[in-house]
């Protein structure tokens, strides 16, 4: 497949990388040739200098034969024209980075089908949803809904009191009708696990249960729920904004943003239940002012992944007991994760995810790629005279590095054994590691 990505900073360059390790072509296209890394050089990407909205530049970079034109450039208007321009001159879909709520509403994605922006994701939006999701679902390291949310995939940090530490899987097998474990994650390796391994105490488990099922998680993994009723946010950022707006009013927030001209502008923003405070997150004695031990939730989200991280960890030490930073620096991402951070939010990597449901040829309802595991989730759904039919699930001898989670047939959410036959129109949940991800394609074409 050909790809053609206009704009080279953060997120278009990490885009660039990961699709490169599909043996995708890819073109990385930005009119300041300083924005090139250098680090791109190791990866098979080939660079252009030009500009995305210019129609020779777009000719040159190949737009006529491209699959997949992505705009990610800093300017929303910038996105919207070159994916109009990429679209007229042949590209056949096009995806941009937008700005913009009002452009994702129903009644307007017709208009933008018409003028040639086949899809558009607003990256602090779909941030600022997994946030809410991590707030609602304190316990949770990850929550994240599959087949309409009648399947949800949970990473969950095992305890060394939980029920199933030092368990095989093949001890569970009684309880596998409610769940499927189709990760771990044990300190930098993710596994894709059968009844031999065993699980242990620490072990990022990831979960495929059915929504009937998903509260016996938290009791046999050793964690309790809670529901939280304060909330302070760290940063007033877009992201920070939008969190604030898809809360439940019932949670009293605390905003703390150093910035007075800022202070002003989230006053126009923020719902009624926030309260805005002039001040640094990071000044110990506010915090302890303004009840940080009494917090049920704390969330860093300002522009230094450094600060989010150590931030969390003294609210960690103040007794609060979710925490959620902003980590936009992947070299990172590891290091909050033995910190125990509770979640990770990374905008580059939740970019990818959308993407990703672009790339396959399999009909794909959604797709996520993980920030803990090196891994991709997706739900796809089954076409006639698939290979993934033809068998039972214990005869189709998938892949070591693919695993079946579970799947909806005829509106009813079940889980997926080896005995289970696979039937066109159901809706699978699909785990596997990144370099699997076109076998698992193969399998529902």
């Amino acid at each position: 497949m050909r790809i053609i990505i206009a704009g080279a900073g953060e997120v278009g360059t990490h885009l660039a990388k990961l699709l490169s390790s599909e043996n995708h072509d890819i073109v990385l296209l930005d009119q300041d040739r300083e924005r090139f890394k250098q680090d791109v050089a190791s990866f098979d990407i080939m660079t252009m200098v030009g500009a995305a909205t210019s129609l020779n530049d777009l000719t040159e970079a190949g737009v006529k034969k491209c699959d997949l034109f992505v705009a990610v450039t800093p300017e929303e208007s910038a996105n919207i024209t070159s994916c109009m321009l990429a679209s007229f001159l042949g590209a056949k879909k096009t995806f941009a980075r937008i700005d913009n709520y009002e452009y994702l509403l129903p009644k307007n994605a017709e208009v933008f089908q018409k003028l040639g922006v086949h899809a558009m994701f607003y990256p602090e939006m779909l941030a600022a949803k997994e946030i809410v999701s991590a707030i609602r679902h304190p316990w949770a390291r990850m929550w994240f809904q599959l087949c309409g949310g009648e399947m949800v995939l949970v990473g969950v940090k095992v305890r060394e009191n939980a029920f199933i530490v030092n368990k095989y899987l093949s001890e569970l097998n009684a309880d596998q009708k409610k769940y499927h474990v189709v990760a771990i994650k044990r300190n930098n390796t993710t596994i894709i696990p059968n009844g031999s391994h065993q699980i242990l105490a620490n072990d990022l488990l990831f979960f495929a249960v059915t929504k009937d099922h998903v509260n016996e998680i938290p009791k046999i993994t050793g964690k309790k729920t809670f529901e939280v009723k304060n909330l302070m946010i760290m940063g007033g950022s877009r992201i920070a904004i939008r969190t604030t707006q898809y809360l439940p009013d019932n949670i009293r927030v605390k905003l703390l943003e150093p910035a007075i001209d800022k202070c002003q502008k989230l006053a126009e923003k923020v719902p009624s239940n926030v309260t805005i405070y002039h001040e640094d997150g990071r000044n110990t004695d506010f915090l302890i002012q303004e009840g940080i031990e009494e917090m049920d939730a704390f969330v860093a989200l300002t522009g230094s992944p450094e600060v989010n991280i150590l931030s969390c960890m003294a609210a960690k030490r103040f007794g609060v007991q979710r925490t959620v930073a902003e980590v936009e620096n992947m070299d990172y991402i590891p290091m909050a994760e033995s910190f125990d951070i509770g979640a990770v939010i990374n905008k580059k990597i939740i970019a990818a995810s959308n993407i990703f449901r672009f790339l396959l040829d399999a009909d794909v309802s959604s797709a996520k790629r993980l920030s803990f595991a090196d891994a991709v989730v997706a739900e796809m759904v089954v076409r006639e005279d698939a290979r993934i039919t033809r068998k039972p699930v214990k005869s189709l001898n998938l892949p070591s590095s693919i695993t079946l989670g579970g799947l909806i047939r005829n509106g009813k959410a079940m889980m997926i054994d080896g005995e289970t036959v696979i039937q066109a129109n159901d809706h699978v949940v699909v785990f596997c590691l990144d370099d699997a991800l076109k076998n698992a394609e193969k399998l529902f074409g």
